[in-house]
């Protein structure tokens, strides 16, 4: 290199040396992700996002509280009309219920003494009728029979099977213990006098053709209503199943009620 080129690059050094630190600078403030201010240095948006993160602002907490203040009372507000629906349900069901059933105090097969109190802590299918009827009766207590050994495969021995006769002067406490040994092994026969089976028909709505002077010796039928009554273990009617419910049908339907049951309680019987 000449001495004159010598000389001319470093007249230029000056010029060279300030635009390369000028462009330095520039460089370090312009890369990516970098926020510049005058008079200020240089920060990267890590550093930013950092101490973002790190500052709780007065509005960010009060958006925090108003929501977390929402929240709870919509939740509230969602749980109280839950209860009150159920509340209404339960009103429902218990206004929709006929009153059927009452006190009463009849002879058991077995010769005890057997009153509405004996129906408490068990669900009970009450039937009325009398031992010399030829075919209903009979097809109706092997429904129940049906039933019973159904049911208590889920559920064991809560329930109660009652037959109260509406045939007083024939059906005596030896008669119903003969005829009930063709049926299911914990059916309760029940009979009485003539006036106290009358108040007990009364009291579940029965209705029966029986005189009150009829003579044992007399051949004759009995005209009667035909239902099996579900109780439940408050001596609370439930239900009332006629000739064309099938056993299936009245099995799925008592479950129903038990379940019913045990969410208002909280116990099956």
């Amino acid at each position: 290199m000449s001495k004159l080129s010598s000389t001319y690059f470093r007249s230029l050094r000056p010029y060279f040396t300030g635009r390369s630190i000028q462009c330095q600078r520039q460089s370090i403030c312009m890369r990516p992700k970098t926020v510049t201010a005058p008079g200020r240095r240089c920060f990267t948006s890590g550093a930013r996002d950092r101490a973002a993160v790190g500052v709780f602002t007065p509005t960010a907490a009060a958006l925090f509280v108003a929501t977390g203040v929402g929240l709870f009372y919509y939740f509230r507000y969602e749980k109280q009309k839950l209860l009150e629906q159920r509340q209404k349900e339960l009103e429902s069901r218990s206004v929709g219920r006929a009153h059927v059933g009452g006190p009463f105090t009849l002879t058991t097969h077995e010769n005890k003494p057997f009153s509405d109190q004996d129906l408490l802590g068990k669900w009970n299918f009450v039937y009325f009728g009398f031992t010399n009827c030829p075919d209903i009766c009979p097809a109706e207590l092997d429904k129940i029979g049906s039933v019973m050994t159904s049911l208590e495969q889920d559920y064991g021995t809560i329930f109660q099977p009652v037959f109260i006769s509406v045939d007083p002067a024939r059906d005596s406490v030896s008669q119903m213990k003969t005829y009930l040994t063709d049926f299911h092994p914990h059916i309760i026969g029940l009979t009485g006098d003539y006036a106290t089976v009358k108040t007990t028909c009364k009291a579940y709505r029965v209705y029966f053709s029986t005189p009150p002077d009829a003579d044992p010796k007399d051949d004759y039928l009995v005209d009667h209503s035909i239902y099996v009554y579900l109780m439940d273990p408050n001596g609370q009617f439930v239900e009332a199943f006629g000739q064309s419910s099938t056993p299936d049908e009245v099995v799925e339907r008592v479950k129903k009620e038990i379940s019913e049951f045990e969410k208002e309680t909280g116990r099956k019987v």
